[in-house]
Formats: C-alpha cells, sequence, structure tokens
C-alpha cells in the first residue's frame, strides 16, 4: 500500500526580510529559513511550503497581509511564469542596494580579506530593452499554467515560441511580449510564429526530435543592423522549400533585417557552434559600436549583452588599468595581458594606454574575431592566443612575451582555475583588474590572491536589471 504523501503546513502572516539566490527572497520562521519567489521584502505573506528540509523550506506565497513598500507593478504580462527578469516586482533603486549588499557579503564572508570602501553601483541607464541578443525556442507542446490546466483550456494551436521552462525540457512558454529588446524582437518572434501557424509549418518536438522549426535567435545593433539567425530541423525537400520559403517571407516583410542568416540541426541540443551557418540574404555579420570602436559580431560570437552598460563597464577596467600609472614622457607604456579574452573587446578597448595587450581564449573562433577586430579598428600592439588559460599562460609563455604589468581577468561564472592563479602570481605583475559575473567565486579567488596583492578598488556594476546577477570590477594592487 502507498505510503499517503505528509501535507506541508501553511505558515501565516510570514514577514520577507531578504533576498537570496536565483532571484528567490527568504524569511525566517525560528531556524527555518524559506525561499519564496515573486515577493520582496517588506511583505508579509502566507506561505504554503512546498519542499522541507532540516534548516531549509521552499514556498509559495498564497495570500499577501501587507505588500512591501518597495514593491512595484511588474511591466511584462509574463511575469511569475516565464522564470526571467525575477526582481520585476521590486524597484530598480532597492534591486541596486541587494546587489551592492551582495558584493559586500560575498568579498567579506567568503574573501575574508582587507577591504576599501566599495564604491556605489554603477546602475543601467535603461532598465527596459537593453538587450542586444535574444534567443527563443518552438515546441510542439505548449507550456500549461496552472490556472489553464485546471481550466480545461484548450488552444487551436498547442505550438508555442518562446522561452523554455524550468522543470521541462520539452516544452516552451508562449511569449506575445518580451520588454527586453526592442519591440522588434515582438513583431519578428510573433510574425514568424503566425505565418508558421497559417502555412502548417511543424514545431520541434524535444523527444521525438522531429519537427521543422527548431529555434531563433535575434542581435540588434546600435548602428541599426538587425541579425535574425532561425534555427531548423530540415530532414525532407518538403521541409527545405519550407524553410526557404519562410525566410524569403521573413526578408520581405522585415527589411530591417541587414543579416538573415540559418543553420539546420539535427543533434540531440540546441548549440549550433559546432554547425555551418548559412547566410540567406544581407550580410553574414552585424557591427556593434562602443565609443570609437567597432566590433564585428558574428552569429556565434561573445558580445555583452548589454551595450550601454558594457561600455560603462570597460570604462572602468580601463581607468582601474591605468589610472595612477602615468610617468615622465619618454617612459614605456605598460604591457598588458588580458586573459579570457573572448573576442577581444576589452584588449582592443585599452589597447590605446598599452605598449602591447597580450590576449589569451580558449576559443579558437573567437580568438580570429579578437584579431579581425583589430584589424577593423586599425589597433596594431595587440597579440592574440588561444588556448585553454592553465595550458597557455605558464612560466614560458611569460618569458617569450614579457612580464606584464598589468593583467586583467575576466573569467566565467566558476572563477579562475587554482593553476591560473598560481602562474599570475609567478608573473607578479604591478596590478590586477578581476572582472567577475559571480563576486562569490570572485571572494574565493581574492583570497588566494591575498598574500601578494591588496585590493584597493571595488566597483560593482548593473549589467541585468530585474535580475539577481551583479558585476564587479577588482583592482588589486602588488603588495
Amino acid at each position: 500500500m502507498a505510503r499517503k504523501k505528509k501535507e506541508l503546513p501553511l505558515l501565516e502572516g510570514i514577514e520577507i526580510t531578504d533576498v537570496a539566490a536565483e532571484g528567490k527572497a527568504m524569511a525566517r520562521v525560528d531556524d527555518l529559513v524559506v525561499f519564496v519567489p515573486y515577493v520582496v521584502p517588506g511583505d508579509v505573506v502566507d506561505l504554503q511550503l512546498t519542499r522541507k528540509k532540516h534548516s531549509y523550506a521552499e514556498a509559495t506565497a498564497v495570500a499577501f497581509h501587507r505588500m512591501s513598500p518597495h514593491r512595484v507593478e511588474p511591466v511584462c504580462p509574463h511575469f511569475g511564469v516565464c522564470g526571467g527578469c525575477k526582481w520585476q516586482c521590486l524597484s530598480y533603486e532597492e534591486q541596486l542596494r541587494w546587489k551592492q549588499k551582495q558584493v559586500v557579503d560575498n568579498l567579506t564572508r567568503i574573501g575574508k580579506i582587507e577591504l576599501p570602501q566599495v564604491s556605489p553601483i554603477l546602475g543601467s541607464a535603461r532598465t527596459l530593452e537593453y538587450r542586444n541578443k535574444l534567443e527563443f525556442g518552438f515546441s510542439n507542446k505548449r507550456w500549461l499554467t496552472r490556472e489553464e490546466i485546471t481550466g480545461g483550456v484548450v488552444y487551436e494551436h498547442p505550438e508555442a515560441v518562446g522561452f523554455h521552462t524550468s522543470g521541462s525540457f520539452d516544452k516552451i512558454l508562449p511569449i506575445d511580449e518580451c520588454h527586453l529588446m526592442d519591440g522588434v524582437n515582438n513583431s519578428l518572434r510573433n510574425g514568424i510564429r503566425d505565418y508558421a501557424y497559417q502555412h502548417g509549418l511543424s514545431f520541434y518536438d524535444q523527444r521525438e526530435h522531429t519537427g521543422l522549426l527548431r529555434g531563433m535567435m535575434i542581435r540588434l545593433s546600435n548602428t541599426g543592423e538587425l541579425m535574425l539567425l532561425v534555427q531548423f530541423c530540415i530532414t525532407t525537400d518538403t521541409e527545405r522549400a519550407q524553410a526557404m520559403a519562410l525566410l524569403e517571407w521573413v526578408r520581405t516583410s522585415f527589411p530591417q533585417v541587414t543579416s538573415l542568416l540559418w543553420v539546420d540541426n539535427q543533434k540531440y541540443n540546441d548549440t549550433f557552434g559546432d554547425l555551418p551557418v548559412q547566410c540567406h540574404s544581407g550580410t553574414d555579420h552585424i557591427y556593434l559600436r562602443m565609443g570609437s570602436l567597432r566590433f564585428k559580431v558574428g552569429p556565434k560570437s561573445f558580445y555583452q549583452t548589454n551595450t550601454e552598460q558594457a561600455h560603462i563597464l570597460y570604462n572602468v577596467v580601463r581607468q582601474f588599468a591605468y589610472e595612477g600609472t602615468e610617468k615622465a614622457a619618454g617612459t614605456e607604456k605598460p604591457l598588458v595581458y588580458d586573459l579570457y579574452t573572448g573576442t577581444g573587446t576589452i584588449a582592443n578597448f585599452v589597447a590605446d594606454g598599452a605598449r602591447s595587450v597580450v590576449g589569451i581564449e580558449y576559443v579558437p573562433e573567437a580568438i580570429e574575431d579578437a584579431r579581425l577586430n583589430s584589424q577593423i579598428n586599425g589597433i596594431q600592439n595587440t597579440a592574440f592566443f588561444a588556448g585553454d588559460m592553465k595550458d597557455i599562460l605558464t612560466a614560458d609563455f611569460i618569458q617569450r612575451h614579457g612580464r606584464p604589468n598589468v593583467i586583467i581577468t575576466d573569467p566565467p561564472r566558476a572563477g579562475m582555475h587554482k593553476d591560473v592563479v598560481d602562474v599570475i602570481l609567478q608573473a607578479a605583475p604591478e596590478r590586477i583588474v578581476y572582472v567577475s559575473c559571480n563576486p562569490a567565486t570572485q571572494a574565493r579567488d581574492l583570497q588566494l590572491l591575498d598574500g601578494h596583492y591588496r585590493v584597493s578598488r571595488v566597483q560593482p556594476v548593473d549589467m541585468f536589471p530585474h535580475t539577481q546577477h551583479v558585476e564587479n570590477v577588482v583592482l588589486l594592487l602588488r603588495r
């Protein structure tokens, strides 16, 4: 006989007091920490526990007794279901305050190092329509909300184009309106969806690996250019004809698309980095401008998704790299190493202040883009190398290319490999500029560097309004 599942309790009149990871908020009930989505500090709510462990629980708010003064009305009609932009219900001023606190807490509690006063976070001038890149998926199974299921809602079209939902790999939440990018994203996505409905195009089935329409990516430039890449799964001549007809319809219906691309992806995952991309019309790239520089961006290129805020971030990096290093006329400029250089945006952005910049990156295609971006901008004092950081950045490499005066490092969320930290310590630059999208792993790495370097400046930058994510730049000076 099956054991009856134990019902979890309802907690009444609980005040939300803090923010937590993954965009959730937090309450404390006796010795129990309770994590709750879509509420903000200051809300007083009834909480229905959904999961309970020894020292923490997860819950949903089922009733509000008092709304926080920091609560605002979300702009997006999909808020609470989509799973993105989870802080839309929190005023932007409070978002910045909590992000600042996140940086300070991580550097203090994890790093356990001496810190200067952390500079006030640099907020984003745009809190909506700030992204230059969005990706949407297609599925023959639309995600249904609890209300739609219990209400027995039946849709004429069970297919959807939108975002993947957490907890379901094969369903897509249909998106009608997304405020993360200029409204052209809505026109393109909804236009292609309606065309597909009208012409009977099949949507991808994640379980069966069939269906023509699989995904789409939009990249928008501050130069007025627009890239659209449609990802198909073409298995028959009929599907190929349908795909080409769709692309031709896009070309004539959306003349603002300057780069119309497509890829045939029959793999078991949605990544296309290892697949050839075909150009249907226009160019196979767009350009994004940052200050006086132009960067060529292809469908596989990495580029910071908040264009305007990236310029502010890189200005901080350049300031930290060179501030106070001005010397008498005739002395050499510093030699700079840019670790995890990607497509060389930081390397090229800071090159005017350096004797030379050496960029290192794991992805060979990114290094090709970095070299090309130097050529496009007439920059001749950069050199780029591809390979695993801990294998490339060795004592022998430093001996060949020179001991850096400045090291800029912008690692992925996991932070730096300990071998990389060791080589940085051996290189002994006068200063290190550490850019991070994860202050927790940054704090861990700062602790490893602390014996030889002191933290001189800390500058948080908000790249992603309405999310819990924060970028942080730290300047370290050799002791």
